[in-house]
């Protein structure tokens, strides 16, 4: 492996590399083989032996060769260095994560948008990427504070629903007004607050907000209202990325 590419791997391993130059990191299996079918721009491909190990592996190997990606050997040692996961399953690939913009998200009765306010955890967020996007949400807005979508760590708890899922950051004063222009009613996930239900059948977007600290106060200056989820008695919380869930779903089922 060339000394160019090994810095560079080293470089998105960190956010201000990721941001300099626009690039971002998917490891493993199940995470190259959804940048492939989502065409994305692969820029590299670093291998090591361990992906020859399993039929999957040699099946993806073979469908990057296909597609005219060449990859480059690494040895175990030289590519476990590199590895952000504990147990690495051969495969890294250097990509051009897809540019979403608002214009992407198109909420509809059956369709809400996520809105993730400071969830600072990335597996919590990436969590909440693949979940929205498996039950069908029109995209995910992330309000500052949110961890960013590109963390490898992020990027791996997606599943790839990243990659298909528009996901898109944003201030508190655009979402206010892009939520104004679009007719989307904005409904605060809360602790008390009505049932998702009641929600059904309109354009919606749902916040959810940081476990310790919730959602920003200035929200509720012009949101539409709160939705909760009815808990067992002596218990006052849960993840809030299976919150999200249970919401995402409550509110589009039929």
């Amino acid at each position: 492996m060339s000394h160019s590419l090994h810095t560079l791997v080293r470089d998105l391993r960190l956010r201000r590399g990721r941001e300099r130059r626009g690039l971002a990191l998917a490891e493993g299996v199940r995470l190259v083989e959804e940048a492939l079918a989502a065409r994305l721009v692969i820029r590299h491909v670093l291998a090591s032996p361990a992906l020859e190990a399993t039929p999957r592996g040699r099946a993806l190997k073979a469908a990057l060769a296909a597609a005219r990606h060449p990859v480059v050997d690494a040895d175990e040692r030289e590519f476990d260095e590199l590895a952000a996961t504990e147990h690495p399953q051969g495969i890294l690939a250097v990509i051009e994560p897809p540019a979403w913009t608002l214009d992407a998200v198109r909420p509809g009765p059956r369709a809400p948008v996520l809105v993730l306010d400071g969830v600072q955890d990335p597996g919590n967020v990436g969590t909440m990427v693949r979940s929205a996007f498996a039950l069908g949400a029109a995209g995910i807005l992330a309000l500052p504070g949110t961890a960013e979508m590109t963390n490898p760590k992020t990027l791996r708890a997606t599943m790839g629903g990243y990659f298909r899922l528009p996901c898109v950051s944003i201030d508190e004063a655009a979402l206010q007004s892009w939520a104004a222009s679009a007719g989307v009613r904005v409904m605060i996930a809360a602790p008390g607050g009505t049932s998702p239900g009641s929600a059904r059948g309109t354009s919606l977007a749902v916040v959810v907000g940081n476990e310790g600290a919730g959602t920003r106060p200035s929200l509720d200056g012009w949101a539409h209202g709160r939705i909760g989820i009815a808990l067992r008695e002596g218990a006052d919380s849960l993840n809030v990325a299976v919150a999200a869930g249970i919401l995402l779903y409550e509110v589009t089922r039929e």
